[in-house]
């Protein structure tokens, strides 16, 4: 069987550190292009991986050996990258947010049915083993009735980790759209959703600037989150964390407390109403961090459904529901009121 042939255009950090060195170790893939608007940096990796540099993403996506893509760029062009992309016959993994509004959300949709392609959004809190372990006692009632949630996840900001620094795309609005809630919020609201199996439909939210001063955009969020069975809980998203990297969760349930990512030790434990406390090591989750998980699985998971011809584990539908929440926080907070979800589901007519 021969290779995959994958392009990553957008050489930031998240193509460093995940992207590209996981397409490295997977058996089925041949990295052949990256492409990046400074070249020195697209050099770099086509040398490290024996790839074909771009700065160019439309004269990558004339090249017919491209099977799929990462689109690992600033928020604002994973629409039209993506779009184009699916146009040119590819199948594509969209880093998240998916697009910055829901209208060009569903045109990515529409694109890859229209040409019969994959499109997988990166939303990797999904494959870590103690949010597969907790998906799992919900579904099989371990817990009982979920009663509340809190779930958070921050960080000292994208200044120690983007590829840029404090001169990042994350800090400039007109390229990132949104700032810690779309940088981190999407990715538990989208948990949230996973986790509980079902839809929020309700969301007021708070969306500041309070700690960043080179930034036009939210470096803090708190949001309250109603779901469509009536679970009611938090999500905080922040860029002002100065010390270590919280991204845990709670659940709380009629027969248990589910403690996900809270302890440095454990990755999940569980409090029995009866008393009784159960402690799981399951590997650490996937951080900026150097302890953290070295494989996200967004990867093996998007290549997978190629090779084997089926639905990627989390669709442009899903990655644009989670969209949909922080668009409803971002009104919520203009508003200064409880806004309603958009949970239709997507007519292909």
């Amino acid at each position: 069987m021969s290779k995959l042939k994958i392009a990553v255009i957008g050489c930031g950090s998240i193509a460093r550190h995940r992207h590209l060195p996981e397409y490295a170790a997977n058996v089925n893939v041949e990295i052949a292009a990256v492409c990046d608007i400074v070249e020195a940096r697209a050099i770099e990796f086509a040398e490290k991986y024996n790839a074909r540099a771009f700065t160019s993403y439309e004269e990558l996506l004339a090249l017919e050996e491209i099977d799929a893509i990462s689109v690992c760029t600033p928020n604002y062009l994973h629409a039209p990258i993506s779009i184009a992309a699916l146009n040119a016959g590819k199948h594509v993994l969209c880093e998240k947010p998916m697009a910055t509004k829901k209208e060009e959300a569903l045109s990515m949709i529409l694109a890859a049915k229209k040409n019969d392609k994959k499109l997988m959004i990166g939303h990797n809190q999904r494959f870590v083993s103690s949010h597969v372990k907790a998906r799992k006692l919900i579904e099989n009632g371990d817990v009982g009735k979920i009663y509340s949630f809190r779930t958070a996840f921050g960080h000292p900001g994208p200044e120690k980790w983007s590829a840029d620094r404090k001169d990042s795309w994350f800090f400039k609005k007109e390229q990132a759209f949104i700032g810690a809630m779309g940088d981190l919020g999407v990715h538990k609201t989208d948990l949230i959703r996973y986790l509980l199996g079902e839809e929020i439909v309700e969301v007021g939210a708070f969306v500041e600037t309070s700690a960043k001063t080179n930034t036009d955009v939210d470096d803090n969020a708190v949001c309250i989150l109603k779901t469509e069975s009536g679970i009611v809980g938090t999500l905080a998203a922040s860029w002002s964390y100065v010390s270590k990297e919280d991204n845990s969760t709670i659940i709380y349930g009629e027969n248990a407390i589910l403690r996900l990512e809270e302890d440095p030790n454990f990755s999940l434990i569980i409090q029995y109403i009866n008393g009784e406390t159960v402690k799981y090591e399951l590997g650490n989750i996937q951080s900026n961090e150097e302890a953290g998980q070295k494989s996200s699985h967004v990867i093996e998971n998007f290549v997978n459904s190629i090779l084997l011809n089926i639905e990627p584990p989390i669709t442009g539908e899903e990655g644009m529901k989670s969209l949909n929440v922080i668009l409803a926080a971002l009104e919520s907070d203009k508003t200064r009121q409880i806004v309603k979800v958009d949970t239709r589901e997507i007519s292909h007519a």
